[in-house]
């Protein structure tokens, strides 16, 4: 049985698509407590500017937001080709694999740490403490855990249903405009719900700071987005040399309907 279902070239490419949208997204939560300066990492100035009265803003953004476009480009892509049921399926799924490496991480976190030589093993590097450093990384906040859960469920729902609804006024035609439209509506979803719960909600962070913290972000994912779109066509044209052209358009007729 085994043997026949992974003898069908359609359920190896939904596994190969599958396993990249979930190692993405798991990668993009265990490594999401870093932040980083964008001028600063492009090698440009340092931007300093006002937002809704928040004065000396920049584009300060978590490494988390770096796998990100892969996940949406396997979401589009999983829509096209699967459905909305099979992004639908891997949203669920690979939301409760998040949550369960979360509960994983405290687990792990709370687990009493051996006192000798692993406690100081890095000291040389800087780390006196290598509890207190997991705890660290691998002890996001349940603000950022809740935020970025509830972020990531709604943000890919509606990048599913937006994808479909510009998929049946276009048909099988422009595939820039669903893929790079329903991103850039899932990514302003996805920036505001993560912000207004992990930091608005749960923080107590102004309003203004927190929708001007959400603009900012979203400038960078649309900016992001845009440049994007060529990789769909270069994973559509993999896709179609894969299956056979003749296959990849019954595949996403079906995936309509």
């Amino acid at each position: 049985m085994i043997h026949t279902l992974l003898a069908e070239k359609a359920n190896r490419l939904f596994i190969v698509l599958a396993g990249f949208f979930v190692a993405n997204a798991l990668i993009a939560e265990m490594i999401g407590v870093k932040l980083f300066q964008l001028e600063t990492a492009l090698g440009l100035a340092k931007a300093d500017f006002s937002l809704l009265g928040q004065e000396h803003l920049s584009f300060v953004l978590s490494v988390g937001v770096l796998p990100w476009p892969i996940v949406f480009i396997m979401t589009d892509v999983i829509n096209d080709y699967y459905g909305v049921r099979g992004v639908r399926f891997l949203t669920l799924l690979t939301t409760s694999l998040i949550a369960f490496a979360f509960l994983v991480f405290y687990v792990s976190i709370h687990i009493p740490a051996e006192q000798g030589w692993w406690l100081g093993s890095n000291a040389q590097n800087g780390v006196p403490d290598m509890q207190a450093a997991f705890t660290a990384i691998f002890g996001q906040g349940m603000n950022i855990i809740v935020g970025s859960l509830c972020a990531f469920l709604i943000g890919q729902l509606v990048d599913a249903f937006t994808f479909r609804r510009i998929k049946k006024i276009t048909g099988d035609k422009r595939i820039w405009l669903r893929a790079t439209g329903s991103t850039l509506i899932s990514q302003l979803i996805d920036s505001a719900v993560v912000t207004y719960v992990a930091f608005w909600w749960f923080k107590g962070m102004s309003f203004p700071m927190a929708t001007a913290l959400v603009l900012t972000a979203y400038t960078y994912k649309f900016v992001v987005a845009i440049l994007s779109t060529p990789l769909i066509y270069l994973v559509h044209a993999a896709i179609e040399s894969y299956l056979g052209k003749e296959k990849a358009v019954a595949m996403r007729a079906a995936a309509l309907r």
